[in-house]
C-alpha cells in the first residue's frame, strides 16, 4: 500500500510519542515511588541531612557560595509556583501548561523528569510532594528535592562543591537532566550538585585520548556533563558528523551523565554499538576533589567501570568524548496494526515479530515497539542499507501480517533519508515537547531478552509469555555490533552481548494516589519481573531503565562485573561519597542511602 512521504512521517510522529510508553497508554495502571526508611544524623556511620544538628550553618553556606561563579540554588519543586491556591508564589500558568515539557522540567533544578521522584513516601505510606492539582486540597512540601545545591558552570565549582560534601559528611546528588527512573539524582534533605550548565562542546578531527599515540587518532567530540543530546547532535551536525546517542521526546536526556555510566542505548546501536562502546574519555571530580582524566591508557581501570558501571557512583562527570561517525543515508520502516482476532492471530504475528529481532539486530536495524494482543506498532532504521536490502530484511514479516490478519491493506512504511540529520529532524525532532514521556508518576519493570528466547522454539514460548502480561514494549537496541563487542571491555553488564532487546513493562498513577494504590502498582511490576526472567541471559536487564525493587540488583544490572566494580569503587571513593540507589556499594546502606547498616 502507497503512502506519499508527508503522510507517513505524521504516522510516524504519532508512532514516535506513543511506542516509548505504549504499556502505559494502553494499560493505565499505576506504578511506586521511592521508598523511605529514616533520616540521616551526625552519627559516624550516617550522612547529615538537613534538619539535622550537624547540617551546615548558614555561614558555612555563605562562605561556600562566596568561592563559586554562581549563587548557590535553593531548588523547588516545580509546581510550587501555583502554592498557595490562593495566591501562587510564582507563574502558575506557565507550569500548568508546561508540566509534560522535558526541556522546561530539565532547565529547573528541583525538577525530575517522572514526578514521583520529586515526592517522598514515609513507612507509614504517607507521602510528601507538591502536586500540580492545587483541587487536591494537599499542601505543597519539598519531598526528595534536595533543598540547595551548587550550580556548577567550572571545574572549580564541582570541585568546591565536592569538598564541601565530604568535609561535612552530607547525603550527597548530583543531578543533570533528572530523566531518571532510579530517582539516582533526587534525595530528600541532600546537598546537590547540579551540572545541567556545562554546556562546552568541541569537535577533533584527530583526537588522541590521554595517554595515547598517534595511531589511537579519530574523530571525536568532547561534551560537557550539561549537554542535551539534541545539543550534541546539533554539535555534530555542524562538523558533519553523527553521534550513537539517546532518542527521546524533546532530545533532552543529557549526553554525559546517567545515560552513558548505564551502558546507553542507542536505535544505532546494533550498526554502531552502545554508548559505552562508543565513549574514548572521561574527565571527571574525584570524591577527594582530583581532576581525574579516564582513557583506555589513563585510570583504565576507571574508564572501563564509567562504562556501564552505573550513574553516581564514581565522582561528578565533568565531559565525556564520543567517536563521531560519517553521516550515511539510512533507511527507516516501520507498521502500525490492529490485531482483528487476538484470539487466532495475536501469538502467530508477535511470534513471528519476535524471531525478527536477532535477523534485524544482525544486519543493523534497531528501533521501538510496543504491542499487545489487539496491536502492534513498531519502527526501525538502520544506516548504509538500500532500498532492496531493507525490503528483503522487513518484507517477509509484512507480508506475514497481512496474510495473517487476511487484510492486505495493512499500513507499512518504509521510506530513505539523505543522513541521520534528515531523519532526526524529520522525527523525533519535530515531535511536541508535551508528550507522555514527562510530568507524571512512572515507574518500569524490564529485562534484556536474549538471542536464545528470540530463535527457533523458544520465540513462541517468549511471544507468549510477553502476551500473557497484556501491554509490553521492546527497544531493538543490541545484538549486531553491541553483540560483536568483547564483554569484558567495560564494566557493562556481559548479559547485554547475548541480547537482541530490551522488554519492558510500566505502571503509574496519579497525583494523590493513596499508598495502597502505590503498593498494588509496585508489587505488579516486581511480579512482571519475575515473568520476564526466564528469557533474559542471567536476569540482566538496563539499569536505567528499570525497577528500584530487583530481587537483586547486583545480578541484573551488573552481572559478574560487580565484584571488580566493587573493588574500583574502593579504589576511587573508599568514603562511599558517591551512593546512589541500586549504585555499587548501595547494598550497605539503608533505603535512604543515608546510614550504614
Amino acid at each position: 500500500m502507497y503512502i506519499d512521504t508527508s503522510t507517513l512521517i505524521m504516522r510516524f510522529r504519532s508512532l514516535v510519542d506513543l511506542v516509548p510508553f505504549l504499556p502505559l497508554i494502553l494499560a493505565q495502571t499505576g506504578g511506586p515511588s521511592p521508598n523511605g526508611h529514616g533520616g540521616g544524623n551526625s552519627n559516624s556511620r550516617c550522612r547529615c541531612i538537613y534538619g539535622s544538628s550537624c547540617w551546615p550553618s548558614e555561614q558555612e553556606f555563605t562562605t561556600l557560595s562566596s568561592g563559586l561563579s554562581q549563587p548557590l540554588i535553593r531548588p523547588v519543586p516545580p509546581a510550587s509556583a501555583c502554592y498557595p491556591p490562593s495566591n501562587p508564589s510564582g507563574n502558575c500558568s506557565i507550569a500548568t501548561t508546561l508540566w509534560r515539557d522535558s526541556l522546561w522540567r530539565a532547565d529547573q533544578p528541583g525538577a525530575y523528569e517522572n514526578t514521583n521522584f520529586e515526592t517522598y513516601m514515609f513507612k507509614n505510606g504517607s507521602v510528601s510532594g507538591c502536586y500540580i492539582n492545587t483541587t487536591l486540597g494537599l499542601p505543597c512540601e519539598q519531598g526528595s528535592v534536595p533543598p540547595i545545591g551548587v550550580d556548577a558552570r567550572t571545574t572549580e565549582d564541582v570541585q568546591a562543591a565536592v569538598k564541601f560534601a565530604a568535609r561535612h559528611n552530607l547525603r550527597l546528588v548530583v543531578k543533570n537532566t533528572g530523566h531518571d527512573y532510579l530517582g539516582r539524582s533526587a534525595g530528600r534533605g541532600a546537598f546537590m550538585i547540579w551540572t545541567h550548565h556545562l554546556k562546552n562542546t568541541t569537535y577533533d578531527a584527530n583526537f588522541i585520548p590521554e595517554g595515547g599515540s598517534s595511531s589511537d587518532a579519530t574523530p571525536a567530540i568532547t561534551l560537557g556533563a550539561g549537554v542535551q543530546w539534541g545539543e550534541a547532535y546539533n554539535a555534530a551536525a555542524a562538523s558533519n558528523r553523527f553521534l550513537v546517542g539517546g532518542l527521546s521526546t524533546g532530545m533532552s536526556v543529557g549526553a554525559s551523565g546517567g545515560w552513558i555510566q548505564g551502558g546507553g542505548h542507542s536505535a544505532f546501536a546494533p550498526a554502531y554499538g552502545l554508548g559505552v562502546d562508543n565513549a574514548i574519555q572521561f574527565t571527571l571530580i574525584s570524591a577527594t576533589g582530583s581532576l581525574l582524566t579516564a582513557s583506555p591508557h589513563t585510570n583504565p581501570d576507571l574508564f572501563w567501570a564509567l562504562r556501564g558501571g552505573g550513574a553516581g557512583s564514581w565522582g561528578v562527570i565533568l565531559s565525556v568524548t564520543y567517536k563521531a561517525h560519517e553521516l550515511l543515508p539510512l533507511v527507516m520502516t516501520g507498521l502500525n496494526i490492529t490485531i482483528p482476532d487476538p484470539e487466532t492471530m495475536a501469538l502467530p504475528i508477535v511470534t513471528e515479530f519476535i524471531k525478527l529481532h536477532p535477523t534485524l539486530s544482525d544486519k543493523g536495524w534497531g528501533g521501538y515497539s510496543g504491542f499487545s494482543n489487539t496491536s502492534l506498532m513498531a519502527f526501525w532504521v538502520a544506516p548504509n542499507v538500500s532500498w532492496a536490502e531493507a525490503n528483503a530484511t522487513i518484507q517477509p514479516f509484512f507480508d506475514l501480517v497481512r496474510n495473517v490478519t487476511q487484510n492486505p491493506n495493512v499500513t507499512t512504511f518504509s521510506f530513505p533519508f539523505n543522513d541521520f540529520n534528515g531523519w532526526l529532524n524529520a522525527t523525533f525532532g519535530s515531535i511536541s515537547l508535551s508528550g507522555s514521556q514527562v510530568g507524571g508518576n512512572v515507574e518500569l519493570s524490564s529485562r534484556l531478552m536474549a538471542r536464545e528466547a528470540a530463535s527457533g522454539e523458544r520465540a513462541e514460548d517468549t511471544a507468549r509469555r510477553l502476551l500473557e502480561m497484556g501491554n509490553v514494549a521492546i527497544n531493538a537496541i543490541c545484538g549486531g555490533a553491541v553483540s560483536r563487542a568483547d564483554p569484558s571491555s567495560t564494566g557493562l553488564n556481559p548479559g547485554w552481548r547475548d541480547a537482541v532487546g530490551l522488554v519492558y513493562t510500566t505502571g503509574f498513577w496519579q497525583e494523590g494516589a493513596s499508598p495502597e494504590v502505590i503498593q498494588a502498582v509496585r508489587q505488579q511490576l516486581v511480579s512482571d519481573i519475575h515473568h520476564l526472567d526466564p528469557i533474559s541471559p542471567d536476569s540482566a536487564t538496563y539499569m536505567n531503565e528499570a525497577s528500584l525493587y530487583e530481587p537483586d540488583f547486583k545480578k541484573a544490572f551488573f552481572g559478574s562485573h560487580y565484584n571488580q566494580l566493587r573493588q574500583i569503587k574502593q579504589k576511587y571513593d573508599p568514603k562511599s561519597l558517591f551512593i546512589v540507589a541500586e549504585g555499587v556499594g548501595s547494598e550497605d546502606w539503608n533505603g535512604d542511602l543515608t546510614c550504614r547498616h
